[in-house]
């Protein structure tokens, strides 16, 4: 291949990708440059502490700045060990649901992450259905970490005919030791055909559209963001939960979501 030919294909695929990226705009954001709770126009809560299907420890508060707040510019989801209810941890789950919801896109979510045997932060999707048929309507997690596993980022899908429950689940792993001492940006990407999930524009994750029916991908139709830190469960506490770490706090930088 002679030169000028290889630096005009070099510079078609540069300007092919540019305008690839272009094409995505940022139709919802939370920069978090504001103090107080977070923004009520954009997030609302999920509350309780019934175990929340996985035996979890903590119960969710709503409007709680001890649990949920933004300060210096990050937003603060916060664990603590005390007593509300018959629950002996409070935290805070914060979701999009009713506000905002997307069907396909790209989320970008830049955060740090807490630490120790016991926390479970999470940065994930739910179908919108009311009421919601777990796990049919489909579930992206962006970003999942159990602290007895420390630097161990998972990413998954799952939908009725790939899930944990039945053992089919789709999911991979990618190590972050810094994970809790640095900021990282964890992203989905979403299309007709595939799910994406990477850390710092690094794909780690991929789960593709087969083409059957809904019951392998129900992610046509629109799924809301939710970020949370749960304590304990049949996953987060499998091996213990460390009393003596509390609190224990996952900082949002921004969440960013764009689309065509």
């Amino acid at each position: 291949m002679n030169k000028p030919f290889f630096a005009f294909l070099f510079f078609a695929l540069i300007v092919s990708g540019v305008s690839a990226q272009q094409k995505l705009k940022l139709v919802w954001s939370d920069e978090f440059n504001y103090k107080g709770l977070p923004d009520p126009k954009k997030w609302g809560y999920d509350t309780g502490g019934h175990g929340w299907g996985n035996n979890e420890l903590q119960y969710y508060t709503y409007q709680n700045t001890k649990n949920a707040r933004v300060e210096n510019g990050h937003l603060i989801i916060e664990a603590h060990k005390e007593n509300v209810g018959t629950n002996h941890y409070s935290s805070a789950r914060l979701v999009t649901k009713g506000k905002a919801e997307w069907t396909k896109g790209k989320i970008e979510v830049r955060a740090k992450l807490p630490k120790g045997f016991g926390t479970w932060p999470a940065i994930w999707t739910l179908g919108t259905k009311t009421p919601l048929k777990w796990p049919d309507d489909g579930e992206i997690d962006i970003m999942e970490h159990v602290g007895f596993d420390q630097g161990k980022i998972h990413a998954s899908a799952h939908c009725k005919k790939y899930n944990h429950i039945i053992g089919t689940q789709k999911t991979d792993t990618i190590m972050v030791q810094d994970c809790s001492e640095a900021f990282h940006v964890y992203q989905l990407e979403w299309d007709a055909e595939t799910i994406k999930i990477g850390i710092d524009d690094k794909v780690y994750f991929k789960f593709k559209n087969e083409h059957s029916d809904r019951t392998a991908w129900p992610f046509n139709e629109p799924q809301y963001l939710l970020l949370n830190i749960a304590v304990g469960g049949f996953w987060g506490g499998a091996k213990g939960v460390d009393e003596k770490i509390w609190p224990q706090r996952m900082e949002i930088d921004y969440v960013r979501v764009y689309q065509n």
